[in-house]
């Protein structure tokens, strides 16, 4: 059984606490039985009753869809454009029935003016293990809900430039990330009529990277961003597809360079 089906089937408590744990709790609402919502008062770090994996796969939940919300309140207001645009992301990220609403909870308890981002994004990294696979997917996530209505807000930009930073994210990573998450909601689609230069930014490699190069980075990637390896360190089953897709993409992007270099 996966953590979430554990979570709605009462079977254990997570032992979470700390912002993660309140946001977790408070946005499953009347499905949170009362043993787990005392189970949340725990000190954080206590890990009676549930797995270091499924503390982890709740946190990247929890901090995933409360950080979106907090981005898209960063200038000012959260418009409906947005909220459905929020649901666009939820809808490709395949998550449906009670999973969808408190990932929908969560993304209105981020809009809160006292939402406490450093504490969410630094709980976060703990409970993930400092895995910095985990932090590029789920900052590819805050990206991808940023370029939702096509462009990114000055503070929305400030604030994915702070939350890559606090990760761990190397120089340039985030610049990385955008390209792919632009390639991907462009009208053409990752798979389709992708440009040599968005290829080289998906795959971090420079127009003048031998073939080997280009090779060792798609193959990187591909190890770094594994279904399988992901869930292991902390990414909800019930969330793989978002993995999934971003192996498409880094797939798509080797197959354009092999055939323009070919040429």
């Amino acid at each position: 059984m996966s953590w979430w089906g554990k979570v709605i089937g009462g079977a254990f408590g997570f032992m979470l606490g700390g912002p993660l744990g309140a946001l977790f709790g408070a946005a499953l609402g009347h499905s949170f039985d009362r043993g787990l919502r005392a189970s949340l008062r725990a000190l954080p770090g206590d890990d009676v009753g549930a797995t270091r994996q499924e503390r982890a796969q709740a946190a990247f939940f929890s901090a995933t869809f409360g950080v979106m919300g907090h981005i898209a309140k960063a200038d000012g207001r959260v418009s409906q454009e947005e909220i459905r645009l929020a649901g666009a992301v939820m809808d490709q990220l395949g998550l449906r029935g009670e999973m969808r609403a408190a990932a929908r909870n969560l993304f209105n308890a981020g809009r809160d003016d006292e939402f406490p981002l450093d504490d969410v994004i630094a709980q976060f990294r703990r409970e993930c293990r400092y895995s910095l696979n985990l932090a590029r997917l789920f900052v590819e996530i805050q990206v991808q809900a940023a370029y939702a209505d096509g462009s990114v807000h000055h503070a929305e930009r400030r604030l994915l430039n702070h939350i890559a930073d606090a990760l761990g994210l190397a120089e340039g990573e985030l610049e990385q990330l955008e390209a792919v998450v632009r390639a991907h909601t462009g009208p053409r689609g990752a798979a389709a009529g992708l440009s040599e230069q968005e290829a080289y930014k998906i795959l971090g490699v420079s127009h003048d990277a031998s073939d080997a190069d280009v090779k060792r980075a798609y193959r990187r990637l591909m190890n770094r961003h594994h279904p399988d390896k992901l869930v292991s360190k902390g990414l909800p089953e019930e969330m793989m597809k978002a993995a999934t897709e971003k192996t498409r993409e880094i797939k798509a992007a080797y197959e354009r360079l092999k055939e323009a270099r070919s040429a």
